[in-house]
């Protein structure tokens, strides 16, 4: 049986909550939710597009540390607070994972800041 593998961002909600930026276990990778905050600064943009942008940058830096990339996700969760953000996340989104195409769910949602504007999830699958 392989081994699991914890991947830390060092956000303090890691910490504070109890949970791992994402969780590696075989060729699996199981990213947590993720926000547009530059977890470096502790600083979130105010826009969604922007948010969103700095969210799968995130989530590539724990792809990355995983062993994985954008290129192995096999699936994605969306959480907005408000539907019409939304379609100002598209063109973000098929920058990133456009050729990828992964299987998707938006989902509308309160999120735990009332500064975030969407949050992300993905599993990913080492090729």
């Amino acid at each position: 049986m392989s081994e699991r593998r914890l991947i830390s961002s060092g956000s303090c909600f890691e910490a504070e909550i109890g949970y791992s930026r994402a969780v590696v276990q075989g060729d699996w990778v199981f990213v947590s939710g993720t926000t547009g905050f530059d977890y470096a600064a502790m600083t979130i943009v105010g826009d969604v597009a922007g948010q969103c942008d700095q969210a799968l940058r995130n989530i590539a830096a724990a792809l990355a540390e995983a062993g994985a990339a954008m290129a192995d996700v096999v699936r994605v969760h969306y959480y907005l607070p408000n539907a019409d953000d939304f379609p100002a996340c598209w063109p973000i989104l098929r920058q990133w994972l456009g050729e990828i195409r992964p299987a998707a769910t938006m989902l509308v949602s309160g999120l735990a800041d009332p500064r975030m504007k969407i949050e992300i999830e993905v599993t990913a699958l080492k090729r």
